[in-house]
């Protein structure tokens, strides 16, 4: 039995109208049989439980290979620490062990009031493990399509404090942009995609233009989002190198770095001068150094004269581009001074297991560190003007 939700007993944010930039629903397992098309419901994504009663996930008909047993039940696990508590048992499953509004809107409005947030972008659990393993580019889409329109209906009652955001999935852009409109005119504020597609176009790439043009027509944002990647794209550098937790962590994002950098490759903001870029849970402190290498080069190497831009790398970020901070990120505040304090806001990342679950306590010291003038866009201005909130 789930405990009984005690409002008093959530820290609350000392400063008001604040937003969480990106935080995470754990979506009804059910979505996809219920909401994705008749002609692809027996390849639906779904929860099975195996013979030893482990519950494992299904994608396009198939076990899972990226996800061990069991894995479903530690997804919203934040600030748990006990190695026990993600052992794979059959008693520990998906729908059991979800926090408390992971899953039902007026939950999440009530934690978010007791939190003393006005509102939270949201962002998929389930729907950032499948697309690793689904190669298929209309399942893909239909899956995406599956989820959109559930996120949407989650958020319907909220008066515009959950903030739906769409999957897009890259194997199909033509594909994508159509959805990306659909999936506004129902109510999303912006679309993401994952770091990779099973194209292997670069981000930047032209091919991916008409997402672009539509995301400009809408005046939405394309939000890139790390996610589960397919066994290939990891790196051999290292014997086992996956299982290495700490290395693993600091390079999950990785991919979301190398997609963000393409865009100059393929001079994508000169074709796009109007296109919203967002980038999150990558961390905030790296965007320094990777703007100082990129100009350097741009400006004053040969290299440079191979990628072509009108603009130096970092011009187009402080026009085009947002990235979210962990609120316990000492350097995020340097580069809010350097980089421009409007491109800036924080993200919780709530509920799932490889954030801190003090996150509002390191917010209220990481915003003491702010300039007061900068404080409310990094509290929640910038990312409702990125998304217009």
């Amino acid at each position: 039995m789930r405990p009984v939700f005690d409002p008093g007993a959530v820290y609350r944010l000392g400063h008001a109208g604040a937003v969480d930039a990106d935080g995470h629903v754990l979506e009804d397992a059910g979505l996809w049989e219920q909401y994705i098309e008749v002609r692809h419901r027996d390849r639906a994504l779904r929860l099975k439980r195996d013979a030893d009663g482990l519950k494992y996930l299904e994608i396009g008909g198939l076990p899972s290979k990226r996800t061990r047993k069991g894995y479903p039940a530690t997804l919203g696990r934040m600030g748990q620490k006990d190695l026990e508590a993600f052992s794979p048992h059959p008693d520990k499953t998906y729908a059991g062990n979800m926090p408390y509004g992971a899953c039902d809107a007026e939950e999440r409005l009530k934690l978010l009031d007791a939190e003393g947030l006005e509102a939270a972008v949201l962002y998929p659990t389930l729907g950032i493990l499948w697309e690793a393993e689904l190669s298929d580019p209309e399942l893909s889409q239909a899956y995406c399509r599956a989820y959109n329109r559930w996120i949407a209906d989650f958020c319907r009652g909220s008066q515009g404090r959950l903030i739906p955001v769409a999957h897009l999935s890259l194997g199909d852009p033509i594909a994508a942009a159509a959805e990306l409109e659909r999936a506004v005119r129902d109510g999303c504020r912006g679309g993401f995609v994952v770091p990779f597609s099973w194209t292997h176009k670069a981000h930047g790439d032209p091919a991916h233009d008409p997402l672009f043009a539509k995301a400009c027509e809408l005046d939405v944002p394309i939000a890139i989002h790390p996610a589960f990647e397919p066994f290939e794209l990891r790196s051999p550098r290292f014997d086992d190198g996956h299982r290495l937790p700490l290395l693993s962590a600091v390079t999950a994002a990785d991919g979301v770095r190398q997609a963000f950098t393409t865009f100059f490759d393929f001079a994508t903001f000169d074709r796009f001068p109007t296109l919203k870029l967002v980038l999150l849970e990558s961390g905030a402190g790296w965007i320094g150094y990777w703007l100082d290498r990129l100009d350097g080069v741009a400006t004053s190497t040969y290299l440079g004269g191979r990628a072509s831009l009108a603009h130096r790398p970092s011009d187009y970020f402080r026009r085009q581009v947002w990235i979210s901070g962990d609120p316990d990120e000492r350097t995020l505040p340097s580069m809010m001074a350097t980089y421009g304090a409007d491109r800036f806001f924080w993200a919780s990342d709530y509920p799932h297991p490889d954030h801190t679950g003090d996150y509002l306590q390191a917010l209220e010291e990481m915003v003491e560190a702010v300039p007061p003038a900068a404080r409310a866009g990094l509290l929640g201005g910038n990312v409702r003007r990125a998304f217009v909130l």
